[in-house]
């Protein structure tokens, strides 16, 4: 249905574009332009080595290169508010496909995701909000730790934590998770 929906957007782009030649057609990202973003995410050392991927509509994933280390990143989303390209490990990688899927995630495999270009804005309570819900927060630079509840014990948790400093995002939800800034 999305796929659908999309082919008829394209469709009408290109209609307008041949009605009105002085009119530019829509710029899909380039793959260079995808890699570079996807490895903006993460420091240099672990992106130069990581497998690059893009997730279709449909949530099924491309890979734009093979890595050697065990991270995937993904580039940003043009969909989605702010910069949002990330990095992670395999573990984190389960995690996050839990969290798309709405499925539990794994609470004794601890994962790491890199999220460097930050900028993004989320509920701060809800995974699922699309929109502002009273918790929303905006998240600068950051590295996530996922997958193990017990690390949680100590940190802020709420619907409005200082976001300067390590806190914790989605609190009593399985997908509860460490933010920490790193500028």
């Amino acid at each position: 249905m999305i796929s659908l929906h999309r082919a008829s957007i394209s469709l009408c782009l290109t209609a307008l574009v041949l009605a009105a030649p002085t009119a530019a057609a829509p710029k899909k990202p380039m793959q260079p332009d995808l890699l570079r973003s996807a490895m903006s995410a993460a420091p240099p050392a672990v992106a130069a080595h990581a497998t690059i991927v893009r997730a279709g509509a449909d949530g099924t994933m491309t890979t734009l290169r093979k890595g050697t280390n065990g991270f995937t990143c993904m580039p940003d989303n043009p969909q989605t508010p702010g910069p949002d390209p990330m990095c992670m490990d395999a573990n984190a990688m389960e995690w996050a496909m839990a969290w798309m899927g709405h499925k539990p995630p794994p609470t004794d495999k601890p994962g790491v995701m890199y999220m460097l270009e930050g900028g993004t804005d989320f509920s701060n309570t809800n995974p699922y909000a699309t929109k502002p819900d009273g918790a929303w927060v905006k998240t600068g630079p950051h590295v996530m730790v996922v997958g193990s509840a017990a690390l949680l014990n100590g940190y802020p948790s709420g619907a409005r934590p200082d976001t300067r400093a390590p806190y914790v995002m989605w609190a009593g939800t399985p997908y509860a998770h460490l933010m920490v800034p790193v500028r």
